[in-house]
């Protein structure tokens, strides 16, 4: 078990945790949920010990192992691969090189013996015989292939560098599994593979994830931090979302019957425990909500943006056209062949092993890049609004404020332009009083992405083109805006690494590689076990690959 005892943090006057007070129970994971800057990060850090609260304290079991995931993607830059992840069980690690240097020792003596055959022992009992093989296993099934085992971690790529460090985090069987962000840089094969070891996972798991799907799969409970305090509740991400929206909507309707509130919170909560996917996590799950005092469910105090587009006319019939577009980079074809229509209806998730490719494909479609071959044609009705990975030249200049920034995207179809106008824009990305006065020079990422949707939402589109869009947002706005793409009425052209998003929103799915496309009018999940896709990926690449959502 680890204990939290009234643990408070201050920055100089900023308070971020004040009396927190929590227990994390072996055979339970627990997802760390809130805003960006709500201290998730910083709360995991005092609990590896890495930083001292200003107040409290917090305790472990005697005897019990913590393993955390490392952030500093150098740390172990000199060591092999493999001794990476065997690094991840200090204990053993020591124990090895302590034997090892006692059977060097030129003058071997009787206590040396002794010694080495207590150590012998330790090491036995530790799995130290196999934990070699055992790491090689694991490595593999995170797709870090035998023939970089032996490597210098600064010699992989850094996709592989985190699954190194995500497999030197699992090794050993840990007592305690502290995860900030796990699933960064993984494909959908490898964050599969982890959901089922999570979920089949015995001891405590702490685990911070803007994945919705990857949180769903595996957590029994969620730890929501909210205004210096955190709070944790029985039940997966969906199911604190969906509970705390329903108590909000019961709050605000002040003629609700408690009764009535128990009755439809009861009702939702024996769907949830029914439709649990994967069996284990559903007994361990249902066991939770067993113990879950309706009482204690509250309406979340979390802003929520507001994402609403609205089109300014519907689209017609001939939306796009794309004939064997290609694209070369640096000698290197990005893609070829391209060609595909958009139809009415179309919400399109794009898929490709290279993200370059896609976030090419979709400036060049929007007139922000050139191709080297083939065309592309919009329909005349068409009105698009463009999210970009890269932002960066939307806001070159640092010196305007939000509300003169947002000035100057309004589109000619809209009049009587005034500062109300622009606020509500602003506000309903969550941008209020004298927020609107600051500096595009002072702006995180994830306000950034919120000012270019305050953009977006202003050109009245009906297609919206979205290269990434839940990147630097927080799981409130991911949330808003994977539920107004399921709204919208228009077309919807996207890729985005969110299970959740892609799984929720597309009914059509593009897979641009070197060769052509693969297009399928499916779901993400039907298209990641289609054995025909399979194949055809196969022959498309030249290599079986796994897939990048």
């Amino acid at each position: 078990m680890i204990s939290v005892k009234n643990v408070s943090l201050s920055f100089g006057k900023r308070v971020l945790f004040d009396e927190v007070n929590l227990n994390f129970f072996k055979g339970n994971c627990y997802g760390v949920i809130g805003a960006n800057g709500a201290g998730k990060t910083t709360f995991m850090k005092i609990l590896s010990g890495e930083i001292e609260p200003s107040k409290g304290s917090v305790e472990i079991t005697p005897g019990e192992r913590m393993s955390v995931l490392k952030q500093n993607h150098f740390e172990f830059d000199e060591v092999t691969v493999l001794n990476t992840v065997l690094m991840g069980n200090k204990k053993l690690w020591d124990i090895a090189h302590e034997k090892d240097a006692i059977y060097a020792k030129e003058d071997f003596t009787e206590e040396d013996g002794m010694r080495a055959g207590e150590l012998e022992g330790e090491y036995g009992e530790m799995g130290g015989y196999t934990a070699e093989s055992d790491a090689g296993v694991l490595l593999g099934d995170l797709g870090v292939k035998e023939e970089f085992h032996n490597l210098l971690l600064k010699d992989l790529s850094g996709s592989l560098k985190v699954r190194v460090l995500l497999a030197q985090a699992l090794f050993g069987n840990p007592d305690i599994l502290l995860l900030d962000e796990p699933t960064n840089h993984l494909d959908v094969e490898t964050i599969g593979w982890l959901e089922n070891f999570l979920a089949d996972y015995e001891n405590i798991v702490i685990v911070v994830s803007h994945d919705r799907h990857f949180l769903d799969a595996v957590c029994t409970h969620v730890a929501d931090v909210d205004r210096t305090k955190i709070q944790i509740f029985s039940g997966n991400y969906t199911f604190w979302y969906e509970t705390s929206q329903l108590m909000a909507r019961q709050v605000a309707d002040k003629n609700k019957k408690m009764e009535d509130k128990r009755k439809d919170l009861l009702d939702f909560i024996a769907r949830f425990s029914a439709n649990a996917s994967k069996s284990k996590q559903a007994t361990s799950r249902k066991k939770a909500l067993e113990k879950l005092v309706i009482e204690d469910i509250q309406a979340s105090n979390r802003k929520y943006p507001g994402i609403i587009f609205k089109q300014q006319r519907e689209v017609g019939n001939q939306i796009l056209n794309i004939e064997k577009l290609e694209k070369i980079v640096d000698g290197s074809k990005l893609f070829s062949n391209i060609t595909f229509s958009v139809n009415k209806g179309d919400k399109i998730a794009f898929l490709s092993k290279d993200h370059l490719a896609l976030s090419t494909f979709f400036e060049i479609i929007n007139g922000e890049d050139t191709a080297d071959g083939g065309k592309f044609e919009w329909g005349t009705t068409v009105t698009t609004a463009f999210l970009p990975n890269d932002n960066t030249k939307y806001f070159e200049d640092k010196n305007v404020n939000l509300m003169d920034w947002l000035r100057q995207f309004v589109p000619p179809h809209v009049t009587d332009v005034d500062e109300p106008f622009l606020r509500g824009f602003l506000g309903k990305m969550l941008f209020s009083g004298e927020e609107i006065m600051k500096k595009t020079s002072v702006l995180s990422g994830g306000e950034k992405v919120r000012c270019m949707t305050s953009r977006m939402m202003l050109q009245d589109p009906n297609v919206v083109v979205l290269d990434e869009p839940t990147n630097h947002l927080d799981l409130e706005s991911i949330q808003a805006f994977n539920e107004s793409m399921i709204n919208f009425k228009g077309v919807v052209l996207f890729t985005t690494h969110d299970h959740t998003f892609m799984q929720s929103v597309a009914n059509r799915i593009i897979e641009i590689t070197p060769k052509g496309v693969i297009d399928r009018l499916t779901t993400f999940d039907e298209y990641l076990v289609d054995e025909r896709v399979k194949a055809l990926r196969e022959e498309m690449y030249g290599e079986r690959v796994p897939v990048n959502n």
